[in-house]
């Protein structure tokens, strides 16, 4: 063979190869056209298109796909108006996988929004508008699709959420409900500053414990400071007939008061930049633009399609080896609560009926009160029964309810190194929970195991300003799953718990083992709700592990039933066999409710080494996410320190203890979400110092666990020194340690009465002891009292030590000197103490 056919063979043989390697890549463009043939010069205009070709070519077994197929598409925006469809027929294999990615440093959007045109300024007076936002506020037409105009619960201004209007300029003014009548399914509120809206538009928001519910109103009906409403059905029903989460009647002073609410969605309400309201009667969309808007301009989207991507095979035929990478998906919509109402279970799961036993107990729970079925919210993404699939670096943004759902029979996917934001429910959702057909207490455990979703990977995602309308959804949620992964990723920013895994609230066996929760950082959670924690389990769930996880800063809700009732670490009703080891939290503030059996608790609290706290969350390869997000704290922060009791301080006494006591007291202390660091112990007495929830409660239980013991509350508080009120700077520190003293005051009952008017006047006629406890930096001191025996906390700044701070408060003020040695004559040791002994120190017990 000569030379010059060698070159022409060669030459043939390269043209051959590059064909097969651009026939294996299709290319799709915002400026492409779907008759093209899908070469990088001549690309398809949609992600549809591009996957009919690929069916084709595995159809034909084309052999350009014996590498795979590369589905490329091009930066720019591709608007949806229908969803992208991945089905069985677009399956790949392990050695030819498909790939829907975005072309090198482009960034590909597949949008379900339309732009909202034609802006113009508002020069006439708008019947109903306030007079504050008159000539202020800005109209559009709603957009048309298919003849009808847009129904649409959400709008983004340049990128940025605008707030649907309502009553309240911020949730920490929400008002209260009165009262509420069940079997009339009315409610009573403050009256609202309203004349002339739209009732049949207007909703209620209802923050009931640890879920929200979104009711449309059908009457208001205003009685002088008074209205009375109504709503609309099926939602009324449900409302007032389920009893678990609900609205909070507070009759007994028991809790904060009663349920926070707002209303939304008339034009009475749109009162400040960065406001909307459409008028459905009209078909217009009023916006009162925020600094800096020009709507001439602005790029103003509201979202019209619930599904952006839907990957669904079945059992017997799922998808498999289908990836995506470096797509962004964005402007989904959720039109359930505008439709229906939205009353959720819990973690979003809407209620479709329930309501309370008459006579409680099933065969399964024979404590149970209530039953309920729930429906799954919709998600932007949603795979089932798919196999070796996965979604990376990837953008989930502008949604209305759930990002990405991988919902039943899926198994063996990742999902690494994506960014999720701005989010109305959860972030990322997996696993089946119930059916509409499944009573939600039921443990789930189908004959089909691949029905179930296992051995899933989560990692390294950056999860930020999620849960923001649905408040009672989560970072991640989790439902029957096993052998899943969830690790390393960064959760901040949510309105209730971090991670939620599990469902049933049944010690009973179901499908759920092996999963594990590791090396996670959760922190600014809890925005809106309580009950609430950084990891929530429920159920069952043999050989799982929560581990290594960094979980600080839970954010104050003033309006919350109970703003104690918040947790780093909680397991829930059923939760068993999980071992919890090495989380790094700023206190040992965890609860144990109703657990099963096979749980092991070991070394959890601030102080696990800071290694933990550098190793969670992103690691190096995913740390570039950050750019994408503001890590400012928008609310107070919770400290156990100030807050586990500074509100309602509580002592309780064990007096004639064992050994064993301190131990015992412990573990009651983790199963009713006390802190163990709150168990303190003087020779043979055992203190419980802090907010306890159900005081009376747990004293029973001492007395049932220790029956020859004395068990003592304290709540009869007769003096408070506080920084913030009695010092001239009123500063309180972040975090405290609380010393706990103890004396009696001496038997004589005149005695006892001029110390305690002492202290009813001190402040006034004794200033200079104050401004010493100023000068030592005290933080709170409080004195409690039950018979003739006192219990003193003194808190100070978290590190330091008393006998360093005491003598600065006689330092230049030597009238303290005085007060003590008047307040001595009045008392005296308790039992146990030395000879000369007063005042006894109760030492902390440890972690």
């Amino acid at each position: 063979m000569n030379n010059a056919l060698r070159k022409l063979l060669f030459l043939l043989t390269i043209l051959v190869l590059s064909a097969g390697v651009r026939a294996a890549n299709i290319y799709v463009s915002p400026k492409g056209n779907d008759a093209n043939d899908g070469t990088k010069g001549s690309p398809k205009a949609t992600l549809n298109a591009a996957l009919r070709q690929a069916r084709e070519l595995r159809r034909l077994n084309d052999e350009s796909v014996k590498n795979g197929i590369h589905i490329i598409l091009a930066g720019g925006e591709y608007r949806l108006n229908e969803p992208v469809f991945i089905r069985p027929e677009d399956s790949g294999t392990a050695a030819s996988p498909t790939w829907i990615e975005a072309a090198a440093n482009e960034q590909p959007v597949l949008s379900g929004g339309v732009d909202i045109k034609g802006w113009r300024k508002v020069t006439a007076k708008v019947t109903g508008l306030p007079a504050l936002a008159q000539g202020k506020v800005w109209v559009a037409d709603v957009p048309m699709l298919e003849g009808q105009a847009l129904l649409f619960r959400q709008l983004w201004v340049n990128g940025k959420k605008a707030v649907r209007a309502r009553d309240v300029d911020n949730d920490n003014l929400m008002n209260r409900i009165l009262s509420l009548d069940k079997a009339k399914q009315e409610m009573w509120l403050p009256a609202p500053k309203i004349k002339t809206g739209a009732i049949g538009q207007m909703e209620m928001v209802i923050h009931q414990m640890w879920a929200i519910a979104n009711l449309r109103i059908k009457t208001l009906t205003v009685e002088g400071d008074k209205a009375k409403v109504t709503f609309q059905q099926p939602e009324s029903r449900i409302q007032f007939e389920h009893p678990w989460p609900q609205a909070v009647i507070d009759k007994d002073k028991k809790m904060n008061g009663n349920s926070a609410f707002y209303l939304t969605n008339a034009i009475e309400f749109l009162s400040q930049p960065g406001e909307w309201y459409a008028d459905a009667k009209t078909n217009k969309i009023y916006y009162w633009p925020r600094n800096g808007e020009t709507m001439t301009s602005a790029k103003a989207v509201a979202p019209t399609q619930q599904t952006l991507l839907k990957m669904t095979g079945t059992a017997d035929r799922p998808v498999s080896y289908v990836y995506v990478k470096g797509v962004c998906f964005e402007h989904a919509t959720w039109l359930r609560p505008s439709q229906q109402g939205h009353v959720p279970h819990q973690a979003g799961m809407y209620m479709t009926d329930a309501y309370k036993l008459k006579v409680a107990g099933t065969p399964e729970k024979k404590g149970l009160e209530n039953q309920a079925w729930v429906g799954r919210p919709a998600a932007a993404v949603e795979v089932a029964y798919a196999h070796h699939t996965g979604f990376e670096g990837c953008r989930f943004e502008h949604m209305a309810s759930t990002g990405l759902d991988y919902q039943r029979g899926t198994h063996d996917n990742e999902i690494k190194g994506n960014l999720f934001r701005d989010i109305g429910g959860t972030g990322i959702q997996v696993g089946a929970f119930s059916d509409e057909a499944f009573e939600v207490h039921l443990p789930y455990n189908p004959e089909d195991k691949r029905e179930v979703c296992t051995n899933e990977r989560i990692n390294n995602n950056l999860i930020t300003d999620v849960t923001n309308e649905d408040w009672g959804c989560v970072g991640i949620s989790t439902g029957y799953v096993k052998n899943i992964s969830i690790e390393h990723n960064d959760i901040s920013e949510v309105s209730y718990s971090g991670i939620s895994m599990g469902w049933g609230w049944t010690k009973l066996n179901n499908v759920m083992s092996g999963n594990k929760i590791t090396a996670n950082k959760i922190s600014r959670y809890g925005k809106h709700l309580y009950d609430v924690s950084g990891i929530y389990t429920l159920s069952a769930q043999p050989g799982s592990v929560i581990a290594e996880n960094y979980i600080d800063s839970v954010y104050k809700v003033p309006y919350a039933h109970d703003v104690h009732h918040w947790f780093y670490l909680y397991c829930d009703e059923g939760s068993s066999g999980f071992t919890v080891k090495n989380n790094w939290t700023p206190a040992d503030k965890f609860l144990q409710n109703a657990n099963g059996p096979d749980n092991k608790w070991e070394n959890n609290g601030p102080q696990v080494v800071n290694s933990i706290k550098q190793n969670a969350g992103l690691q190096d390869g995913y740390k570039h996410l950050f750019k994408n997000v503001s890590t400012t704290a928008t609310s107070p922060i919770n400290y156990v320190g100030y807050d586990a009791y500074a509100d309602n301080p509580q002592v309780i006494e064990i007096v004639n203890t064992d050994d064993k006591a301190v131990e015992q007291v412990k573990d009651l202390c983790i199963r009713n979400g006390i802190p163990k660091s709150a168990v303190y112990q003087w020779t043979n007495r055992v203190v419980i110092f802090g907010y306890i929830p159900n005081a009376e409660s747990q004293v029973n239980k001492l007395k049932e666990m220790f029956p020859k013991a004395e068990v003592k509350l304290y709540t009869d508080r007769f003096y408070t020194f506080n920084r913030k009120k009695y010092c001239p700077d009123g500063k309180i520190v972040a975090e405290w340690d609380n010393i706990i003293l103890s004396t009696n005051l001496v038997a004589d009952t005149q005695k006892q009465q001029e110390y305690l008017n002492y202290h009813a006047t001190q402040f006034t006629k004794w200033p200079e002891v104050s401004k010493g406890f100023c000068n030592a930096s005290f933080q709170q001191l409080v004195i409690l009292k039950n018979g003739r025996q006192l219990m003193l906390i003194i808190s100070i700044p978290k590190g330091e030590n008393l006998d360093k701070l005491n003598p600065k408060t006689t330092e230049n003020n030597l009238r303290v000197n005085d007060w003590n040695k008047i307040m001595s004559q009045y008392q005296e040791g308790v039992k146990g103490t030395k000879p000369g002994e007063v005042w006894v120190f109760f030492q902390p017990t440890g972690k």
